[in-house]
């Protein structure tokens, strides 16, 4: 059986953009989920990690530089070694970079680790809405940053105006083309762009959507913020669309979806059934960004074929999405071989 891997994030962006402040927000919305949490401060006082001190599960902190300066990973995977291992129960690690870090490098560093317990789980790049245009002027690089995000958060809109909030986004989409931009102000960005929340124990193999529970969750903290409409709440800046099939999907076919998956679409999760003769194991699938890796492992002796899907973007086409899905379904998966299942294959571990 596929060993469970650990989403690992990087949470990047400029000095004051609100890393920490949306961070503080995750770990307080985090559902019931186990957060590690590497914080990468610039300086001999870790504020960053004085910041969230308290709040999470298991924090490993790096003072005195940034990580990104390391000249291999060997430094990173003993952190992340130590999260990651099973008697710390954690579901997702967060690195919280320096504000004058390389998220490059840090990313580099991820996807050359040889932990076998970890995965990518994307690059979040913060950009302070009030301050973006002079600290851009100082500081060109961030372009570059933004060109390798997998999500952007246009944070402290609460400080613009409606049409410069519609300026900034106009600018972050040709900098990021294709990559989601999702506003928030105070750092309240929904956990679920971000990670999964742990479900419940009836539903251990659901995959989980934005439910009424939370929405109502939303509604009172905006009610005790004295917020009205619902311009501001979390679940207004994305869509989630979800696909289920009984039918075995065509592999050529879906990796013809994956492959041109539409702009704005941030993130793939759930399972999937080929049903090809040798390869009728679950497949399950991680998408973030352009990242994409697959799981297979045995269903379970009572377990239902099929597969289940949630897309989770911004400005995507939901109708569309489910076209190209029901595109992919197929009748016959005995008349398919081996050579059909190359393309899955390439991306599949376990």
């Amino acid at each position: 059986m596929a060993r469970r891997q650990i989403p690992v994030i990087v949470l990047a962006g400029f000095l004051g953009s609100g890393k920490t402040t949306l961070l503080n927000h995750l770990l307080a919305h985090s559902g019931g989920s186990r957060i590690g949490v590497v914080v990468n401060d610039f300086g001999s006082i870790e504020i960053d990690a004085l910041s969230v001190a308290g709040q999470v599960d298991s924090m490993v902190s790096l003072g005195n530089g940034c990580l990104c300066c390391a000249v291999d990973t060997s430094e990173l995977d003993g952190f992340l070694e130590r999260l990651a291992r099973p008697a710390a129960r954690i579901d997702v690690i967060v690195i919280e970079a320096s504000g004058l870090a390389e998220p490059e490098e840090l990313v580099r560093m991820i996807l050359a680790s040889d932990n076998e317990s970890i995965v990518y789980g994307g690059l979040v790049e913060v950009v302070d809405a009030a301050e973006f245009g002079r600290t851009r002027e100082r500081h060109p690089e961030l372009d570059r940053h933004l060109g390798i995000a997998d999500l952007v958060v246009l944070n402290k809109t609460d400080r613009v105006t409606d049409a410069e909030r519609e300026d900034l986004e106009a600018v972050l989409a040709g900098l990021a083309p294709g990559t989601p931009v999702v506003a928030s102000s105070h750092g309240r960005v929904d956990p679920e762009l971000l990670f999964d929340r742990k479900p419940r124990e009836d539903r251990l193999e659901a995959i989980r959507q934005l439910s009424f529970e939370d929405l109502a969750h939303e509604e009172r903290d905006h009610a005790h913020d004295g917020q009205n409409g619902h311009e501001g709440h979390l679940h207004a800046a994305y869509e989630s669309v979800e696909f289920v099939s009984d039918d075995p999907l065509h592999p050529r076919r879906f990796m013809e979806f994956l492959d041109h998956r539409p702009e704005g679409l941030y993130r793939i999760k759930g399972f999937v059934y080929f049903g090809v003769p040798g390869h009728r194991q679950k497949f399950a699938l991680h998408a973030v960004g352009d990242f994409l890796r697959m799981y297979r492992s045995p269903w379970a002796r009572s377990e239902r074929r099929l597969t289940q899907l949630v897309m989770i973007g911004s400005g995507i086409d939901g109708s569309a999405l489910r076209a190209g899905l029901e595109a992919c379904r197929n009748e016959a998966p005995q008349d398919a071989d081996d050579h059909s299942m190359w393309g899955v294959l390439r991306y599949t571990q376990g």
